[in-house]
This record gives structure tokens, sequence and C-alpha cells, in this order.
């Protein structure tokens, strides 16, 4: 199972998706494709800074199919035993002395508590978290 990074979401948006992306999205089986809260929360605050425009509408309209019509899979949400792995995991990584942003973490705490792997371009972002990480635009199609 695969929880798909904010950066993964939004490439699925832009005029012309990496290549790579689209060929490893493409292979995965989509009923093993979940997104967290926190990249849904992410990517609609993205639409929401946005200017009022056309741009705007249809990127919205976007985000709005793909949440509630193109995903097969319900959104995973950031709770209780999340955030027991969310303090274990950031405390871990001070410990080392690498930090990590808080949507990272909440994402990271999300993919441990289910044993699922993170789908993401910043793979620096997820090291030392207890998850296995893979980056699809170092996917050769």
């Amino acid at each position: 199972m695969f929880i798909l990074d904010t950066n993964v979401v939004s490439e699925l948006f832009r005029p012309r998706p990496e290549p790579a992306v689209e060929y490893w999205l493409e292979a995965a089986d989509p009923a093993q494709l979940y997104v967290t809260s926190v990249s849904k929360a992410e990517s609609l605050l993205g639409l929401a800074v946005m200017p009022e425009g056309r741009r705007k509408q249809i990127l919205g309209s976007a985000l709005r199919t793909f949440f509630e019509d193109r995903l097969r899979t319900p959104v995973l949400a950031f709770g209780g035993r999340e955030a027991e792995h969310f303090a274990e995991l950031v405390s871990h990584r001070l410990s080392i002395g690498r930090q990590i942003g808080e949507f990272d973490a909440q994402i990271a705490a999300i993919a441990r508590r289910h044993d699922f792997a993170v789908v993401t371009r910043n793979t620096d972002d997820f090291q030392e978290c207890g998850i296995k990480v893979i980056n699809p635009w170092e996917v050769a199609p």
C-alpha cells in the first residue's frame, strides 16, 4: 500500500506531468493508492490562496473530482495512534539532528501507523522515520 505525498498529488494537476510519475502511477494498483488528510488539506490550501480566476476554477474542479470520484480509497486521517507515532519519529529525528516539518511528520506518522510506503519526490524529508520511501521521479519509463 502507498501514500501519495502532496507533491505527487500536485504533479497530477500540472499541464505536463513528469512522465516518470505518470508511468509509476499508471503501473500501480489504484486500490493501493492512498492520500492523507494532511495532503488533502495542503492541496486545498494551495487552491484557496490562488487568485480568483479561470485557473483556480479549473483546478478546484479537478481537485474535487480527484478526491470525490477518482481516488478509490478513503483519505487516511491523523488521529490518536498517529499522534503517538508522530511524537516518536519527531523526537528520533531531533535526536539525530534532522528536523522534520510538521506536515511531513504527520504524513510519516500515518504511513508508519498503517505500515504503508510514502511516494514522494522529497525522499530526504522522510528518511529515519521508520517507513519505506519511493521516489516516482526516479522510475525509468
